[in-house]
């Protein structure tokens, strides 16, 4: 059974981050560069906004009993097996944890540009996420 409180609880918290991420990302990349600050609040917010949706695709794939997951990437597949969510989700999503992972594992060689336009252009990425992850929900409600 989906854990809906937890899930939701998980939504809002992307929102939060999210909302977070529009005050901290300057309107320029010069201005970007310039801040070091701002560089590195971005990036950790990026960071936490996916993370909330792995962990959202963890809820999904463990309450509706999809089985374990191996990998991070396993997860996508259980949910792209079992139709949860749809391939053009899946999509925008592994990208994503490649990403995270270059952010958390390889910080020193983090390339400004492609943050700075992640965070400027992508987030209606996550928006789609959630539109989709909402409407699990209410297809399984009951």
């Amino acid at each position: 059974m989906l854990d809906r409180e937890r899930i939701l609880s998980k939504i809002d918290q992307l929102d939060q981050y999210l909302g977070e991420l529009s005050q901290v990302v300057p309107a320029s990349f010069p201005e970007y560069q310039a801040s070091v600050e701002k560089r590195r609040a971005c990036e950790r917010l990026l960071q936490l906004c996916i993370e909330c949706v792995l962990d959202i695709c963890t809820l999904l794939v463990s309450g509706l009993r999809l089985g374990l997951p191996g990998d991070e990437d396993d997860l996508f597949e259980k949910l792209e097996r079992a139709k949860v969510l749809s391939p053009q989700i899946l999509a925008l999503l592994r990208p994503m944890k490649g990403f995270r992972n270059i952010l958390v594992h390889e910080y020193g060689g983090i390339d400004d540009a492609v943050v700075y336009k992640i965070a400027m252009g992508r987030l209606r990425d996550l928006e789609t996420f959630k539109q989709a992850v909402r409407r699990v929900l209410q297809d399984r409600e009951g």
